[in-house]
């Protein structure tokens, strides 16, 4: 008679309260605490519009989520696309949550865009870094394919072979999609425009980027903890993500630290960057951008007051709030200056 090998008892290897939990047999649970719910909830694509936009999901690799505004049509002007990355310290959320819905669909009506694409990358822990980097890069590769005609003729797909400028691609991202903007620019950068043409990335836009240290920072000192970032989370969710035996000074997490490649090197486009006062990774966000200045690059700062991170996302405090209703009208139209100027 065969033995039987005992199953091993699963347990716990890490817990982030109310988000996930990572499991000795490698699994990973994830959900979101009770009063973040209703953000949380996946908004299913439509082809009717609905206050002037169209959204479909595209089983492409990465796969895709497309914002198309009405009355873009091939026989006009072709206008810039944005490229959403996505936040949740790389291991969290999903571009069908609602509160990306309704920012991102936002923008998509509001700026003189072709689209929004938002994508879907690879989540650590089951995938560390760089595989998110790999992932969104690859975008940029199959938006090139577009470009060319290479990919399959689909209704979605022919829209924006029809529409898109793709010398005015420009990247987005909050929270940690804020730090695959900056490292999808510079990786842009390096590989020159030979690879990606007709594609070029003309800016790159990082809102409360997930930038940190080891060291803990004035603002997460003193700045006020939230269900959708405390300290617990900065700590768990960067290390979890980073490679394997790294920390939050990985050029990952910290771009600038004396790990990361230095920023006089790097080929990048004009960026903005978005900053909370009230943000508890406000001071790594400003000390990246003053060694980007430092370093000659092209850097506008928007610094928005009395607010935490990822502050336009919370759609009950942008309709509920008169000061979170101000400041994400501000943030919107520094987006649109930005991406409709001539860069």
């Amino acid at each position: 008679m065969a033995s039987q090998e005992a199953n091993p008892i699963r347990t716990i290897v890490e817990e982030i309260p109310g988000w996930l939990i990572l499991y000795s047999d490698g699994t990973v649970e994830r959900s979101g605490p009770p009063e973040a719910g209703p953000l949380l909830n996946p908004v299913a694509p439509y082809d009717e519009p609905r206050n002037g936009i169209t959204v479909h999901d595209l089983t492409t690799d990465p796969p895709i989520r497309v914002y198309l505004p009405e009355g873009v049509t091939g026989q006009g002007q072709r206008l810039p696309i944005l490229l959403h990355f996505h936040g949740g310290g790389f291991c969290l959320s999903h571009p069908s949550w609602l509160l990306y819905h309704d920012f991102y669909a936002k923008l998509a009506t509001t700026l003189k865009v072709s689209a929004v694409l938002s994508l879907v990358y690879p989540l650590a822990p089951e995938h560390r870094l760089p595989a998110a980097i790999d992932s969104v890069f690859s975008a940029l590769l199959w938006l090139r394919s577009v470009g060319t005609g290479e990919v399959k003729q689909m209704p979605v797909i022919e829209r924006l072979r029809e529409t898109v400028d793709f010398s005015r691609v420009y990247l987005i991202g909050d929270s940690a999609g804020g730090n695959l903007v900056h490292e999808v620019c510079a990786r842009a950068g390096s590989v020159g425009p030979g690879l990606l043409h007709p594609v070029r990335v003309a800016g790159g836009i990082l809102l409360n980027p997930g930038f940190a240290r080891s060291k803990r920072s004035q603002s997460e000192l003193e700045n006020p903890q939230s269900p959708f970032l405390n300290l617990d989370m900065i700590d768990k969710l960067l290390t979890l993500a980073v490679p394997a035996g790294a920390t939050k000074d990985h050029p990952y997490v910290c771009p600038m630290g004396t790990d990361a490649p230095a920023m006089e090197g790097l080929k990048m486009p004009p960026l903005l960057l978005v900053v909370g006062d009230k943000d508890l990774l406000r001071d790594p966000q400003l000390e990246y951008y003053e060694a980007m200045k430092k370093a000659g690059k092209v850097v506008e700062l928007l610094m928005s007051y009395d607010m935490g991170h990822i502050f336009y996302l919370n759609k009950f405090s942008v309709e509920g709030d008169p000061v979170t209703s101000e400041r994400t009208k501000e943030l919107v139209q520094k987006i649109k200056m930005f991406v409709e100027s001539d860069h």
